[in-house]
């Protein structure tokens, strides 16, 4: 029976040895550093049109991940792509002859893909913070304001828990094309147009992408965001239960069903 080292060196080399992997982490960067980088860019040239409210509510920080919006979807491709792509191929029958432990064959994958996904979603905050604050210039802030420090962490914990929010839904569903013919609608349609909404906002409020998010935000009521009954770490606290009933859900999918 294979050790728990023996698992992640397995999964280590499954994740780089498949280009799509690799090449979907690295759009998540890109993106979301390029966009972010290109909105305080703009920011900062129409900066002295804005009206007086939305010069005491802006946010320097939050706008520079901008980006996360469209980089959280390579984020989500990549978690999908992580399991997936072992159901598609037929070859989890030959993970599992290796590692009959489901659960061991599981917390090995999930260890290494969200490591990985964290180190890049840690790349990508401090790029997007750093190049975003250069941009802005004098209305930039600095890593050592208040709460700056939090909410550039925290972005990065937030594209690793997309991910591991992915991986989950991926090994409950067991397939690529239907794990993300329901993720991408939820998170890009469903959860905005509700919260767009004041009559749904009390419920789009506590999905995991809108309350994470809040980690990112250092002013309450910038960029038009309504205040939420919860604070920063208490909406990643909820976005983290969500991504452990997924992670459950995945594992008992797992353990109860023939690959």
């Amino acid at each position: 029976m294979a050790s728990f080292p023996a698992v992640l060196r397995s999964e280590w080399t499954k994740i780089r040895t498949v280009a799509s992997t690799t090449w979907t982490l690295a759009c998540a960067l890109l993106v979301t550093v390029g966009l972010g980088a290109l909105l305080c860019s703009f920011t900062a040239s129409r900066f002295a049109e804005m009206s007086d409210t939305e010069k005491l509510t802006f946010d320097p920080i939050m706008i520079s991940f901008a980006g996360m919006s469209l980089g959280q979807l390579a984020m989500i491709v990549f978690g999908v792509l992580v399991v997936g792509t072992e159901y598609s191929s037929g070859m989890i029958r030959t993970s599992l002859a290796a590692v009959p432990r489901r659960g061991s064959l599981l917390a090995g994958k999930l260890t290494v893909a969200t490591a990985l996904a964290l180190a890049v979603g840690l790349a990508t905050s401090f790029l997007s913070f750093f190049l975003g604050q250069a941009l802005l210039g004098e209305h930039g802030a600095g890593i050592g304001e208040e709460h700056a420090l939090r909410a550039v962490i925290g972005a990065g914990l937030y594209m690793a828990l997309i991910a591991l929010f992915s991986m989950g839904v991926a090994t409950a569903l067991r397939s690529s094309i239907l794990a993300l013919g329901i993720l991408m609608p939820f998170f890009f349609l469903i959860s905005t147009i509700l919260h767009a909404f004041a009559s749904t906002r009390t419920v789009a409020q506590y999905f995991p992408d809108q309350a994470g998010s809040k980690i990112m935000q250092t002013v309450p009521d910038a960029m038009n965001q309504v205040q939420a009954p919860y604070g920063p770490w208490g909406g990643l606290g909820i976005m983290v239960l969500w991504v452990v009933a997924a992670v459950l859900g995945g594992w008992l999918v797992l353990r109860k069903r023939d690959a």
